[in-house]
């Protein structure tokens, strides 16, 4: 990943991104990037726990082959219910 004059990061696709998402429920968490992912391979793995317990963090990382499907997938993880932010 470099930068372009406009200072716009410049991402080489495809290539893996990674998302963070915070949500309340592990499962149900899980639930929303298997339901947002369907049959695509990813890996999702254990961040954070918020200090009261309250809130989670999984790093989500799948494979992207343009800016069009990082951000349709950001969009979609993003507005399902489980997740609370995706980072």
């Amino acid at each position: 990943m470099g930068t372009t004059l406009s200072g716009k990061a410049q991402i080489d696709y495809p290539c893996i991104w990674q998302y963070k998402l915070i949500g309340m429920d592990r499962q149900a968490v899980q639930a929303a990037a298997a339901a947002c992912l369907g049959d695509a391979p990813y890996s999702l793995s254990d961040s954070h726990c918020s200090g009261g317990g309250k809130y989670l963090s999984l790093n989500l990382e799948v494979s992207v082959d343009n800016e069009e499907q990082r951000i349709g997938l950001y969009h979609a993880l993003a507005g399902h219910p489980a997740v609370r932010m995706v980072l």
